[in-house]
């Protein structure tokens, strides 16, 4: 049994849940008015499809403008597939849910921004059985110097007090 509720989990999912509405409803009807969006997501997720060619010239991030031409967009419950242009030449890629990081409708200046979490981390803490069996390779385990991207670190303010 979870010991607390994972707040940012829940909205995270219903945040996906509410692009995943908004890309169905664009799906059946287009895009009605001035709506356009602009969707970042990581091109490393290992789910995320796309020409080798705009992997290898957007590593990390990419910002696709899903505006005046679009084609074969496709929402699934996990993601989206959409034909893009880029520099006149259309390009397939599927982007699932998970990996986007923001999204934005600029003409009504709505937007969403994903932090980053690892799902690793939220398992890792469900799996915990007792806190005196230790990791098999724990001894071999090197602490990072720097907290990863994203992460918090904590200052203690002690150290700048006279």
């Amino acid at each position: 049994m979870r010991h607390s509720i994972d707040y940012g989990s829940l909205m995270h999912r219903a945040m996906r849940g509410l692009i995943q509405e908004v890309l169905e409803r664009v799906q059946r009807e287009g895009l009605p008015g001035n709506h356009h969006f602009f969707i970042t997501f990581d091109t490393l997720h290992p789910d995320v499809e796309l020409a080798d060619w705009l992997s290898d010239r957007y590593p990390g991030d990419m910002t696709i403008v899903i505006q005046h031409w679009f084609d074969k967009l496709e929402v699934t419950d996990d993601g989206f597939a959409i034909t893009l242009n880029f520099g006149n030449q259309p390009e397939p890629l599927y982007v699932p849910f998970d990996a986007i990081k923001t999204f934005v409708d600029p003409s009504v200046e709505f937007g969403l921004r994903f932090e980053s979490q690892d799902s690793s981390d939220e398992e890792d803490e469900d799996d915990i059985e007792d806190e005196d069996d230790e990791a098999p390779m724990d001894e071999m385990v090197e602490p990072d110097a720097a907290p990863k991207r994203g992460e918090a670190e904590v200052v203690s303010l002690d150290k700048f007090r006279k």
